[in-house]
């Protein structure tokens, strides 16, 4: 590559450089009216650009307005019991596989959390734990 060719790919650089900033500064969002910035929620919580319609407002009262989680004592208790069936399972490895019949999800589980023999193929019915690595059964019963 000669001198020539290095001074113009300089040069190129140097346009293409400016051009770019013009560009940005021509496209720069900054200025803009309070109005261009606004956002509405519609009448089913979704954001939108335009105000909602006034005629399909509807009054709610504030003490039904719930701002953040809900406390624990106030969530419904739940069935902790669940039916599954043994995917994979290896004694001698200790551990194992159930796919949970109702949400198909496969949750693990090890030798010391089974109160009978299971196999592969066994209707199981158990419990479960979080754990870092995400849930794991307990309390694993074959089911007849």
């Amino acid at each position: 590559m000669g001198k020539k060719d290095r001074e113009k790919k300089k040069q190129r650089k140097k346009q293409d450089k400016a051009e770019k900033m013009l560009n940005r500064k021509e496209n720069n969002n900054k200025g803009k009216g309070l109005e261009d910035m606004m956002m509405y929620l519609d009448e089913n919580g979704n954001l939108s650009p335009t105000p909602p319609d006034p005629r399909r407002m509807r009054e709610i009262a504030p003490e039904l307005i719930q701002v953040g989680v809900p406390k624990k004592e106030d969530l419904p208790p739940e069935d902790k019991t669940r039916t599954g069936t043994v995917r994979f399972f290896d004694i001698t490895k200790g551990y194992g596989f159930i796919d949970d019949a109702i949400t198909k999800e496969s949750i693990f589980v090890h030798k010391n959390r089974v109160t009978e023999n299971i196999q592969e193929g066994h209707k199981v019915s158990f419990e479960t734990e979080k754990t870092p690595k995400g849930l794991s059964a307990i309390k694993v019963k074959r089911i007849i």
